[in-house]
């Protein structure tokens, strides 16, 4: 049993899953401003050369705006791009509607 327990507290999590979640922003268009999801993405490549932009339906064309931004300034590039649809309700009762949803994983040019 102290095995087992020593191997758990030198476990170490490497799953790339696990760490873009840790530097995924769910960005929306009406939360917050454009730049502060710039300068958050700015933050996340600081700390970890790459950040994950996520959105759904109409924050798409923030994610979009803030990759463009990022781009055009020479501090990422767009390592991953992935499309999908979603299905969603409203509540438990609700109809069910789908979502697109954008991905949009980019990584630090310092990072090269």
């Amino acid at each position: 049993m102290e095995g087992v327990i020593e191997g758990v507290k030198n476990l170490q999590i490497t799953d790339s899953s696990y760490n873009n979640e840790k530097n995924r922003i769910q960005v929306s268009n009406t939360k917050k401003p454009l730049f502060f999801y710039v300068n958050l993405a700015k933050r996340y490549m600081a700390q970890n050369n790459e950040v994950e932009l996520s959105a759904l339906g109409m924050a798409i064309a923030t994610v979009v705006t803030i990759a463009e931004i990022l781009k055009n300034n020479g501090l990422a590039f767009e390592k991953k791009i992935t499309t999908s649809t979603i299905d969603m309700r409203e509540d438990a009762g609700g109809s069910q509607f789908k979502r697109q949803r954008l991905k949009c994983c980019l990584e630090s040019l310092r990072s090269l």
